[in-house]
């Protein structure tokens, strides 16, 4: 099989959806022989022509025409494309128009062409003083129309799934929701809790990571606190502000790391703490880091609910909501409840999905 795959943007831009587009192709060719090839969505991307062995090429400018001219065009055989979709990685307001009518173009050129989305998201909502209250109407209309054009869809939130099977006017019923995988390995062997160093991780973008240290705070030093933490590592592209010390613990800034060095990292760890809507934890990559690696993930506290099989005080912990003291035999089985929920969804397991959804 051979398919054409469009991402915002590859390595070396940091990317979270390029990301897993690209160890998704890399699962897909290792177990089932699926050649890739990528067009990028973002005009001012620089990269290889060539990444991890997949042909890149890139739109020229943010246009259908531009777009039509790489989409594949052969009428001798079924001409696949997977589009992964979330607005803002092809458009700054959300709203990527040429990116929807390049593709309703594609598809009208030919009955041998067959397309499967992954929403990674679907559109934005906001107050009226926010450029989401304005945009969220077309960013709607964008979503629909590529749910309609799309033979197969998919997505990573059982909550999107419900809204893809509203906008499909009965033409999808089947729409798998993936959390999504660890973008930086999983681990075959993994050590307990109790032999790992008394390290705590802050792992991910430049948001994630500059909520944990300006509305965490007390959240993160009871954790440090309780669970006798002894080095604290950040590990992302830079903040725009100096962290302080954590309970006098000082915070040892990585920068971007490899993904091999960042499983090494989270291998040895102990606790993996975030700052991200639970609501919303099967669409974080950091979630889904600590949970391939064991680690014990720790976050605070979100207006919502348990939603897609995950549980606070099972399969996470709110630190500013936890009632008991924090201590690694109870930690311990929280880690493990993780991994397992984790290990439903791994890199492998989807593949084997989009395989299947992608013939």
């Amino acid at each position: 099989m051979v398919i054409t795959v469009i991402v915002p943007r590859l390595p070396p831009a940091v990317d979270g959806v390029g990301d897993y587009g690209l160890n998704l192709a890399k699962q897909m060719r290792q177990d089932w022989g699926v050649v890739t090839e990528f067009i990028i969505g973002d005009a001012n991307w620089s990269g290889e022509a060539v990444v991890e062995g997949f042909a890149v090429k890139q739109v020229a400018d943010c246009s259908y025409p531009a777009l039509l001219e790489l989409l594949p065009h052969q009428q001798n055989s079924v001409q696949t494309v997977l589009l992964h979709y979330v607005g803002y990685g092809y458009a700054k307001r959300g709203c990527p128009v040429w990116l929807v009518e390049g593709l309703e173009k594609w598809r009208k050129k030919g009955n041998n062409r067959r397309f499967v989305t992954m929403f990674h998201e679907l559109y934005a909502f906001g107050a009226i003083w926010t450029s989401q209250f304005w945009t969220s109407p077309l960013q709607r209309n964008l979503a629909a129309r590529l749910v309609c054009l799309s033979d197969r869809t998919l997505t990573s939130k059982q909550g999107y799934a419900d809204i893809i099977r509203k906008f499909s006017q009965g033409k999808h019923f089947d729409i798998p929701a993936l959390p999504v995988f660890s973008n930086v390995g999983e681990p075959e062997y993994l050590t307990p809790l109790s032999a790992r160093s008394r390290r705590l991780v802050v792992f991910g973008g430049v948001g994630p990571r500059s909520r944990v240290y300006q509305q965490s705070l007390l959240a993160l030093e009871r954790t440090c606190q309780e669970l006798e933490i002894e080095e604290i590592l950040d590990i992302g592209p830079p903040l725009k502000f100096a962290i302080e010390p954590v309970n006098n613990i000082p915070v040892t800034c990585l920068g971007v790391k490899s993904a091999q060095e960042i499983s090494s990292l989270l291998s040895t760890s102990l606790v993996g703490f975030f700052n991200y809507s639970t609501e919303y934890l099967t669409k974080s990559t950091i979630f889904a880091a600590y949970c391939a690696h064991k680690l014990l993930p720790i976050g605070i506290w979100y207006e919502g609910k348990n939603v897609d099989s995950l549980e606070a005080g099972k399969h996470y912990w709110l630190a500013d909501k936890y009632q008991n003291s924090m201590n690694l035999s109870v930690g311990q089985i929280v880690a493990d409840h993780a991994y397992a929920w984790y290990q439903n969804h791994r890199l492998s397991a989807q593949a084997q999905t989009f395989v299947k959804y992608l013939k």
